[in-house]
């Protein structure tokens, strides 16, 4: 997320300069591989290359493909990297990582091709994600680098010109979208073949911290390392302030019973809730735990979040499981932090494991793949005689 900003940023820069550019993007892979598809890299006239697609190793001649594209306004192409061959090393790359990239490169020196990137910028400072559907492989009508857009607001823009592959992308990007997990899918049609990298773009990560004491500083500059929108919380005037918070994108003063007037607690909202003060935790916890947040969590011991939550009871308001499945408490993994920088790490790797699904365990105990291969499946659509069928 904070690469495709990164990204964002650099291009807009690269435009008022009149600079040529071109994007390197991740489009399908396989086996054990640095970056998954999505992963992209900015490359510029000028040599810079902002993001990548590899550990290191393949950014070099990516780099110097993309300089042919972008002074000849090539036509995009698709490298195929499989560090699987024999001559792997003849190639120089020295990769050893058992796997396949292929990564599709081209100029961005015309409003097509420009037109993801303004795409992304609008799913990610949006309210819902979106999706786009990439051509990388295609034989026929249908042209490497064309798109369909399914736009947060449920239109769809496209500018593939084979109408059957577009009727069979349509269904395809909306359950991707439902799923909210990004797919490579290849469709055989009557007269042509096609690949597809159907990717969802998800909006920032609203991340919003209860408390601007000093632990709450390190947690908001972690945080922007991660590209998400924080807003730090708090009713004392001389804490809440952007010479304290510079990292932060809102500062909002308000008491804890108010402050539903002031945001939208919607359920990609993570709130965090680190005030030092019962009554306020107390208040905000009212709050929070009837409202859709995906993650609440809170500062402190156990036994005070069990009073916190049976002071509610008694005021009449009893969680729900569903509530309680939502509150971390003591917040944090345990990766025996004292000072408020390891708690800071602590917290914020809880958070990613929660809206990752993933267990938070060492990776050496992990049976499965670091990587789940499972999101990017290659299923064929084959059109036979009019019937389409699975393959």
């Amino acid at each position: 997320m904070k690469e495709l900003q990164n990204i964002l940023a650099a291009f807009e820069q690269t435009q008022n300069k009149g600079e040529l550019t071109a994007l390197a993007t991740v489009v399908k892979t396989s086996g054990s591989v640095y970056r998954r598809p999505g992963a992209r890299m900015l490359l510029t006239e000028a040599g810079q290359m902002i993001g990548c697609v590899s550990g290191g190793c393949l950014e070099s001649d990516v780099f110097e493909k993309a300089q042919g594209l972008m002074f000849a306004d090539g036509v995009p192409i698709v490298v195929n990297y499989d560090t699987t061959a024999s001559d792997d090393m003849v190639w120089g790359f020295g990769l050893g990582c058992n796997g396949a990239v292929e990564v599709l490169i081209e100029p961005l020196s015309n409003q097509l091709a420009k037109a993801q990137l303004d795409f992304i910028a609008e799913c990610l400072h949006g309210q819902q994600a979106g999706v786009m559907a990439t051509v990388f492989k295609a034989t026929g009508s249908a042209k490497v680098a064309s798109r369909l857009f399914l736009k947060p607001d449920g239109t769809v823009i496209s500018d593939i010109e084979d109408e059957s592959l577009v009727q069979q992308i349509l269904p395809d990007v909306q359950q991707v979208l439902n799923q909210g997990k990004s797919r490579v899918k290849s469709y055989i049609l009557s007269s042509s073949i096609a690949e597809v990298f159907l990717e969802v773009i998800h909006p920032v990560v609203p991340l919003v911290v209860f408390g601007a004491g000093h632990d709450a500083i390190p947690v908001v500059n972690l945080v922007k390392h991660q590209g998400w929108h924080v807003t730090v919380v708090d009713n004392r005037p001389g804490y809440i302030t952007f010479e304290r918070f510079p990292n932060a994108d809102q500062i909002i003063f308000s008491e804890p019973q108010a402050i539903q007037n002031h945001l939208n607690l919607n359920s990609r909202t993570v709130a965090i809730v680190m005030t030092h003060k019962y009554e306020s935790d107390l208040a905000l916890l009212q709050t929070l735990l009837p409202s859709p947040v995906r993650y609440i969590g809170i500062l402190g011991p156990k036994s005070r979040t069990q009073r916190l939550l049976q002071d509610l009871k008694s005021e009449g308001f009893v969680p729900t499981d569903a509530q309680l499945q939502r509150l971390y408490a003591p917040v944090g993994l345990d990766i025996g932090a004292d000072a408020p920088e390891a708690i800071a790490l602590a917290i914020i790797t809880e958070i990613q494991m929660v809206l990752t699904g993933r267990s938070g365990q060492s990776l050496k105990d992990r049976k499965a793949p670091i990587h789940q291969d499972s999101e990017f499946n290659t299923v064929s659509n084959v059109c036979i005689d009019g019937v389409l069928m699975n393959g």
